[in-house]
């Protein structure tokens, strides 16, 4: 088969990018995504829409994030210079707010007063407990047991902001189930019910959707690094679970064809099949990803010999996922985007690094591009650049690290 062209910004009508994503979905949420396809489409050409948001993102939320040079990590690297993205300074402490903004927006236009989500990590849920707080909407957030369990500050912190957290402990009971039962409530409640899907993954128009309400990182991202150093950076670095924060920061970059985009997938403690969450990787003990359809759309999806969906490991909740957004599967396999993997032990490290060098505690989910991000700009000049997406505060991961040390 032919590689798809280099670079497309825009899915076709029915949301493919090349042979993925999709819409694979239930005849019952045929109707309502249709529904959200129509708004979304005349929002995102509506200059309202956008000035509301807008405003909501600077006055509420705290954007632009600064765009930070980490003089220290770049001296232990000993090459291009460091930049850090922080949306870890966003209200809520992550990415996940540009993207819930933006869709309880629309919620509201469609009339819509209940409000679902899923989460692994707890960013998202947290950030769409934290809108609905703000215009008084009722909230659901559904999060797989395992989850809930190693993420407990953010459970409480869903619960004080006025949501109701559904922990799921079918499966894995990880994001994958807490999915599942999310389209399972929206099915059941299309009439008054919102899903506020967290990732660029899903059916149609999901991908595209929330791709679009992350642009504004690479946007502010690149007339950042232009304005303080005259010139495009030589890489983006970015971790990618489902892939919102990742694809946020490339998209804009995706023309500029000597910028390498990426993106660094969660390697856990093995190789082997249900010991990680690297669906790009083509390990032989591993089998590594392949194309195939979860949770709405064609991607490329850890999978056994059978065909049967494979469990994942990450010590980061947000990046164990078995499948990955269908936009970074076209990107990969066009060779526009690159994908590397990091261990838990390498996440460890980098969280650490990050801390003691830098004096910020990064999300154990972002933690995973700090060594790779080194690792490149040990191979570049020093007057290149490289900007690293600091997608989320590591708040939420100190209890947990801090037990890992004591074991």
């Amino acid at each position: 088969m032919d590689k798809p062209p280099l670079t497309k910004s825009e899915p076709d009508e029915h949301g493919h990018w090349g042979k993925f994503g999709g819409r694979y979905v239930p005849e019952t949420l045929v109707a309502p995504l249709d529904e959200l396809t129509s708004e979304f489409m005349r929002a995102r050409e509506q200059s309202d829409f956008w000035a509301e948001l807008n405003q909501l993102l600077r006055d509420y939320c705290g954007r632009p994030t600064p765009l930070f040079h980490a003089q220290r990590l770049t001296a232990h690297a000993g090459g291009a210079q460091i930049y850090l993205k922080r949306e870890d300074l966003l209200h809520t402490g992550a990415h996940k707010i540009n993207n819930a903004m933006g869709q309880v927006l629309l919620a509201r236009r469609m009339g819509k007063h209940r409000i679902i989500a899923e989460t692994g990590a707890g960013q998202h849920g947290v950030a769409t407990a934290t809108v609905c707080a703000l215009f008084g909407l009722r909230c659901v957030i559904y999060m797989g047991a395992e989850d809930a369990q190693r993420q407990a500050l953010n459970v409480f912190r869903m619960r004080l902001l006025g949501a109701e957290v559904v922990t799921v402990n079918a499966g894995t009971r990880t994001l994958k189930d807490a999915i599942n039962e999310a389209l399972r409530d929206w099915v059941t409640n299309v009439h008054d019910t919102y899903y506020l899907l967290g990732s660029a993954l899903g059916p149609h128009p999901y991908p595209l959707m929330v791709r679009e309400f992350q642009t504004v990182i690479g946007r502010e991202a690149r007339e950042q690094i232009l304005s303080v150093t005259g010139k495009l950076p030589r890489a983006l670095i970015a971790c990618v679970g489902g892939g919102s924060n990742a694809i946020g920061l490339f998209h804009p970059f995706i023309a500029s064809e000597k910028v390498r985009l990426i993106g660094v997938e969660a390697a856990g403690r093995g190789d082997s099949l249900g010991e990680h969450a690297a669906r790009f990787h083509s390990g032989a003990a591993s089998g590594g990803g392949h194309v195939g359809v979860l949770q709405g759309t064609m991607s490329y999806v850890l999978q056994d010999a059978n065909g049967q969906i494979a469990t994942t490991h990450s010590i980061s909740a947000g990046l164990d996922y078995s499948a990955i957004g269908p936009e970074h599967a076209f990107l990969r396999d066009c060779g526009r985007a690159e994908y590397t993997r990091a261990s838990d032990a390498e996440a460890l490290e980098g969280f650490r690094l990050c801390a003691k060098l830098e004096g910020i505690i990064p999300a154990l989910e972002t933690a995973h591009a700090i060594l790779p991000a080194i690792c490149i700009a040990r191979d570049l000049a020093r007057d290149d650049s490289i900007i690293v997406n600091l997608s989320g505060r590591g708040d939420k991961d100190v209890q947990l690290v801090a037990d890992l040390h004591s074991e």
